[in-house]
C-alpha cells in the first residue's frame, strides 16, 4: 500500500465515513491528475469491493458493459445473467452483488468518472438516487464514493440536485492541487532533495499537481526537470494544456479563451473586462466558464475591499497554465537556463510569486500571528494604486501585503518606498472608519535593511513560512 501524502483533512473525512453507524455518500471532485482516485484507492484499499469507472465518450450501452463487466470480474456466477439492458437493473444487480457479501464491517463502492456514465437520455443521476434512496440508505454498512473531473456537473447535478440526491450527500470533498507544504513531501518521498527555494520555483511552473511532480527525479536541478518535462520532444507537460480543458468541460474553446486572456493581465479581470477581451458570450455561457474554471482550480476570484459583490475580480490561478501560455506554447525545444535569463523573467516571476502567495494566505495569517483573530482577505486598487492582498482584520486593523520574488534579499529602493507610501495613503482615503494599517513584506529571503525599508515596512514574511502546517 502506497503512502497517501498530505491530504489530512481529506482522510479523516474517508475514514469518519468508516467508523460511522450508518451508510454515506461521498462526492469526490477535482480537476484531473490531481489525486482523486488514488487517495480512495489507497484510503480504502482494504474496504473497496467494487470500484467502476466511466469512460470517456462512449455510448450508453458500452457504458452499462463495462459496469457489467466489473460485476462480473469480482463474482464470477454474475456472468450468467444478461447484460443490463438499463440503469435500473444495473445498479440493482449492484445490489444483489453487495447482497452476496457478508460481514458487518463497511464495504466501499467506489464509482470513478461518474459524470461519463451520465450519457444522453441515460437517467443516469436520478437512478443512482433511487439506489442510493431504495438501497444504500436501508443498510448502514455502506460508504458509497462518486468521483468525477467535471466540476459543474459534480455540483449542479450531484451536491445540489433539486431531485432524489437532495440532502443526500454525507461529505463533499473538492480535492485541491498541494500547497508548499505537501509538495516538499511529496517530492522528498521520491528522494528529490531540494531546497526550499527550488521547491518553490518549481511550485511557481508547473504548480501542485501530483501527477506532474510524480515525473520529476531524484537528482534534477530545476532547470533540468523544467526542460524535460516543458521544452524536450515528448516531455509530459509539451501539449498538457490542449489536453486538459478538452478532458474536462465541453466547448472548451471558451474556457481555453478566459484563460488566455487572464494570462495577459496580471492584476485580474473583471466579468466584463473578460467578456470584451475573450469574445466568450455574455449571460449563461461566461458564468458557466467561469464556474467551472474556478471549481476546477484554474481561475480565482477575489473581492474587492468596498465594492459590490458583482464586482468581484478573476485571476489565472494555474501555475502550469500561465507558464505554457508564457514559455512553453512559442518555445518548443527551448531550454528553460535560457528563458529565466530573458527579460520577460522577471514579470512572470512576480506575478507566479504572487499567485502562488494568494494561495498560501492562511500561512501568511499565521506567520502574522493572526489566527485567533477573524480576518478577511481582499483585493483593492483605485486609479492610482493597487493592493493584490489586502488583509482586514477584526482588532482595527489592516495589513497590506506586498509580494516579491527575488533570489537574494529583496532591497526596497526609493521607487519602492514611495510606491507603498502611496498605496497606504490612497486606502486611507477610502477608509470609513479609522483603522491601523500595517505594510507586510512577503518575500523569499527576507528585506535588506536599509533607510528606506526601515520607514515603510513594519513586518515581514519569509518564504519558509508559507511551507509551515496549518
Amino acid at each position: 500500500m502506497a503512502v497517501v501524502i498530505g491530504r489530512e483533512k481529506e482522510v479523516q473525512i474517508l475514514k469518519n465515513a468508516l467508523a460511522s453507524d450508518k451508510s454515506e455518500l461521498i462526492v469526490l471532485y477535482g480537476r484531473r491528475r490531481v489525486g482523486k482516485t488514488f487517495l480512495i484507492r489507497e484510503t480504502y484499499a482494504k474496504e473497496i469491493v467494487l470500484e467502476v469507472s466511466g469512460i470517456h465518450k462512449v455510448n450508453f450501452k458500452t457504458q452499462r458493459t463495462n459496469f457489467y463487466n466489473e460485476i462480473v470480474k469480482k463474482l464470477k456466477r454474475f456472468s450468467k445473467r444478461k447484460v443490463p439492458t438499463d440503469w435500473m437493473e444495473a445498479f440493482a444487480m449492484l445490489g444483489d452483488y453487495i447482497d452476496t457479501i457478508k460481514g458487518a464491517q463497511k464495504k466501499v463502492v467506489f464509482i470513478d468518472e461518474f459524470p461519463w456514465m451520465n450519457t444522453h437520455k441515460s437517467s443516469y443521476v436520478p437512478i443512482f438516487a433511487h439506489f442510493w434512496n431504495n438501497y444504500c440508505s436501508k443498510r448502514r454498512d455502506l460508504v458509497v464514493v462518486i468521483c468525477g473531473s467535471a466540476a459543474s456537473f459534480m455540483i449542479n447535478k450531484v451536491i445540489n440536485d433539486k431531485g432524489g440526491l437532495h440532502n443526500r450527500i454525507s461529505y463533499p470533498i473538492r480535492l485541491l492541487p498541494f500547497n508548499l507544504r505537501e509538495t516538499e513531501m511529496f517530492l522528498k518521498s521520491k528522494k528529490v532533495n531540494l531546497d526550499k527555494y527550488d521547491y518553490l520555483r518549481l511550485y511557481m511552473a508547473i504548480g501542485g499537481i501530483p501527477h506532474y511532480l510524480e515525473k520529476i527525479n531524484s537528482g534534477d536541478s530545476v532547470p533540468m526537470a523544467i526542460d524535460r518535462l516543458c521544452f524536450k520532444t515528448g516531455g509530459v507537460l509539451v501539449n498538457e494544456f490542449n489536453i486538459v480543458f478538452p478532458s474536462l468541460f465541453d466547448n472548451s474553446q471558451n474556457h481555453t479563451k478566459v484563460v488566455e486572456a487572464l494570462a495577459n493581465v496580471q492584476q485580474g479581470m473583471d466579468r466584463g473586462s473578460i467578456i470584451k477581451k475573450s469574445g466568450v458570450k455574455s449571460g449563461g455561457t461566461i458564468s458557466t466558464v467561469l464556474l467551472e474554471l474556478i471549481e476546477s482550480g484554474f481561475v480565482t476570484e477575489y473581492r474587492p475591499f468596498g465594492k459590490r459583490k458583482k464586482e468581484k475580480l478573476y485571476r489565472l490561478s494555474d501555475e502550469y497554465s500561465l507558464f505554457y501560455l508564457k514559455y512553453i506554447k512559442n518555445n518548443s525545444g527551448g531550454s528553460w537556463t535560457t528563458l529565466s535569463s530573458s527579460r520577460s523573467y522577471s514579470s512572470w516571476s512576480g506575478f507566479a510569486f504572487e499567485n502562488l502567495c494568494l494561495k498560501h494566505v492562511e500561512q501568511i495569517k499565521k506567520a502574522l500571528g493572526l489566527s485567533g483573530i477573524y480576518s478577511e482577505n481582499y483585493c483593492w486598487r483605485n486609479r492610482n494604486a493597487q493592493i493584490d492582498l489586502l488583509i482586514d482584520r477584526n482588532d482595527r486593523s489592516m495589513n497590506i501585503c506586498e509580494m516579491k520574488f527575488s533570489n537574494t534579499q529583496f532591497t526596497i529602493g526609493k521607487k519602492d518606498a514611495d510606491n507603498l507610501r502611496n498605496k497606504k495613503a490612497e486606502l486611507t482615503k477610502e477608509l470609513t472608519s479609522h483603522k491601523n494599517i500595517f505594510i507586510t513584506m512577503v518575500t523569499t529571503f527576507g528585506v535588506a535593511n536599509n533607510a528606506h525599508s526601515n520607514k515603510v515596512m513594519d513586518n515581514q514574511i519569509m518564504m519558509n513560512s508559507l511551507f509551515d502546517k496549518l
